[in-house]
């Protein structure tokens, strides 16, 4: 095995190690009963939060990421996920907060559960890994910044996703019909050439 994926193997178990497996299921429960979800994160903690988003939708959920033009308001009864590794990052907070003032239970996911987000949060999910500053208590990371702390947040989501799909016994299936078929539609459309196209993948009417 190369050596520089040994060496991320093994931070990961490490975390996971002490991760309590109880709140995979914690978390998929708690998705079962809000009209809306909706996903925020700053960075790279915004990508593992929108890719969540995305395998949610694959599984029926009525998901939405913070921060998009089409983003509805987040009403009472809403659930809000908000990830930050070091539980600070200011964007994040103040949204978790404003939202909970409004009545949407938040879940905060981080590395820190004394953190201003953990304490905000109606729910912790707790990422024992390190992030890019580093703090007393951290687990040692040789990879940059936080991207100990993105990997293990992805594959805590996708447990989450897995236990969801089980509970629904659905299978790839159903998932595949809510997956995207633009990039299905472009291709077809331009079999013949563009002209026969227009920019959305459907053929010109005549």
């Amino acid at each position: 095995m190369n050596r520089e994926i040994e060496v991320i193997l093994n931070e990961i178990q490490t975390v996971f190690s002490k991760i309590d497996g109880e709140q995979v299921e914690k978390l998929a429960d708690m998705l079962a009963s809000p009209k809306s979800i909706f996903v925020l994160g700053e960075g790279r903690s915004g990508l593992m939060a929108k890719s969540f988003a995305m395998r949610l939708m694959h599984l029926g959920f009525h998901v939405f990421v913070v921060g998009e033009t089409i983003t509805p308001s987040i009403q009472p009864g809403d659930l809000l996920i908000a990830v930050s590794g070091s539980g600070t990052t200011s964007n994040v907070v103040q949204a978790a907060e404003k939202a909970k003032k409004n009545g949407v239970s938040v879940v905060g996911v981080t590395s820190d559960p004394s953190s201003r987000l953990a304490e905000t949060s109606d729910s912790v999910v707790h990422i024992p890994s390190a992030t890019k500053y580093r703090r007393p208590g951290e687990i040692e990371s040789r990879q940059p910044l936080s991207s100990l702390f993105d990997q293990s947040v992805h594959l805590f989501f996708d447990a989450v996703c897995l236990k969801i799909a089980g509970q629904q016994k659905s299978g790839d299936e159903a998932a595949l019909t809510r997956d995207t078929n633009w990039n299905k539609r472009w291709k077809s459309a331009n079999a013949n050439g563009p002209e026969q196209a227009t920019g959305f993948g459907y053929p010109v009417s005549e």
